[in-house]
């Protein structure tokens, strides 16, 4: 669910908090059409793999937005080169995303209190909606996204 918090982190103050499914490749587009049906969920925006498009007659979802009352959820395709890999061998599993304006202080705090940092910071031009992205995986093994608020915009299916 995405709890919008106005909530001060030793200078970093978040925006949303967004449980991000990571689905084994070619899954996403059947996971939102079933919490549409479930759950009736609204689409409220989708990110397609721009190199994959051409490849498949569905392509990869990089990222779709969902509201289910007055929570998101998003739901990925879990893909080789996507930068908000779920960092596990499943295939599959579920990422945290913190949405903030100091993605860099808000990952150095994490790393102070216990996280271990996953990679570089980088300017996601597209994977999981876009923006700045970091990642840390907290001392119990759950995967977290440190990001900007979300830009990318609205594609449809």
């Amino acid at each position: 669910m995405a709890l919008e918090i106005e909530q001060q982190n030793g200078g970093a103050s978040f925006a949303a908090l967004k449980p991000q499914l990571m689905l084994p490749a070619g899954k996403a587009d059947e996971a939102v059409q079933f919490y549409k049906t479930a759950f009736g969920a609204e689409e409220l925006k989708r990110v397609s793999h721009p190199k994959r498009k051409a490849d498949q007659e569905l392509p990869l979802i990089l990222c779709a937005e969902l509201k289910i009352g007055s929570a998101s959820l998003l739901v990925c395709d879990q893909t080789d080169d996507s930068s908000c890999a779920a960092g596990n061998d499943s295939g599959s599993g579920i990422v945290f995303r913190l949405e903030t304006l100091d993605v860099e202080g808000a990952l150095e705090k994490a790393v102070k209190a216990g996280a271990a940092k996953e990679g570089e910071i980088v300017e996601d031009d597209g994977a999981c909606c876009g923006g700045v992205v970091g990642k840390v995986k907290d001392p119990f093994g759950v995967a977290w996204i440190i990001a900007s608020a979300s830009k990318a915009a609205d594609v449809e299916a």
